[in-house]
């Protein structure tokens, strides 16, 4: 199966949902004049990223009643679109979450799971941790969703690898760190190292898609990139601008890929769960009388 995947990378109004999800529709409508069938939004889309004590004034939920997600999901109908925002669950707790819609229908939600509070992050103070990581079926195909800092880590992929995932969405809103003599920064020289070497390990698609803009002193650097399941960059935004950038997922070439370079048919996740356990649960040492 064939399909065009297109990533939205916008800069956002900290805090003004109205403005954001006009952009939304937007950059939806663009998309689907170029021939997209799934379009892709960064981390925290509709609000902005250094919410803090706004956190719970711009909380949506991904349902027809919402009025933030009432006109999605009606877009949805046409064009399939995962989107960033703050989702509020029944207890009154928070998350940075991405809602996936299709067919005027919501398919999925991902909770971030790993929040930072290193550095120039303080996410933990705000925000609750998702537990759940989870692969799902699309019209597409299989499709696993992290939000940035779940990508950092080697567990989230390698689970969404072994649930079926054959294209692996990571949407963040990462911050331009580690000027060089380059041209291009060195957080985004890391972002896509990691996504092509994912792409490499787990002969799968892998697409990355980043916000710019400055928000309160921060600058968010773009570089949407889609790696196919070679580890080939077949697509790629541009740095510091808004721009919508199209890529053919052809999953054909991941069948290809994995019949060749049978990395998945070989892999042992009973052996990963058994050396998991003996390291979470070491023997007891015997007391001495």
């Amino acid at each position: 199966m064939k399909f065009t995947l297109a990533l939205a990378q916008i800069d956002t109004k900290l805090g003004v949902v109205s403005a954001n999800l006009d952009k939304h529709l937007d950059y939806i409508q663009q998309a689907r004049k170029q021939g997209a069938d799934l379009v892709v939004f960064p981390e925290l889309s509709l609000t902005g990223y250094i919410l803090q004590d706004l956190v719970p004034t711009v909380a949506a939920s991904p349902t027809p009643n919402d009025p933030t997600f009432a006109p999605l999901l009606k877009a949805s109908k046409d064009i399939d679109i995962l989107v960033g925002f703050v989702e509020r669950d029944a207890r009154s707790l928070h998350y940075i979450s991405a809602a996936y819609l299709s067919q005027g229908a919501l398919l999925h939600v991902h909770r971030k799971i790993y929040l930072p509070t290193y550095g120039m992050f303080d996410e933990g103070r705000f925000w609750a941790s998702g537990d759940s990581i989870r692969a799902f079926d699309t019209r597409f195909g299989r499709f696993g969703v992290l939000i940035c800092e779940d990508f950092w880590h080697a567990s989230p992929p390698y689970l969404l690898w072994m649930d079926g995932a054959e294209l692996l969405i990571f949407i963040s809103a990462s911050p331009g760190r580690g000027l060089t003599d380059s041209p291009k920064l060195e957080s985004a020289r890391w972002v896509e190292h990691v996504c092509g070497a994912y792409a490499s390990l787990f002969t799968c698609y892998v697409a990355s898609n980043n916000r710019v803009g400055f928000e309160d002193g921060v600058t968010y650097w773009g570089g949407a990139s889609v790696f196919d399941p070679l580890g080939e960059l077949v697509a790629q935004g541009p740095y510091h601008e808004e721009a919508l950038t199209l890529a053919e997922v052809d999953t054909r070439l991941l069948e290809r890929t994995r019949t060749r370079l049978p990395l998945l048919r070989d892999e042992r996740p009973d052996l990963v769960q058994r050396e998991l356990s003996r390291i979470l649960n070491p023997p007891r040492e015997e007391s001495r009388p």
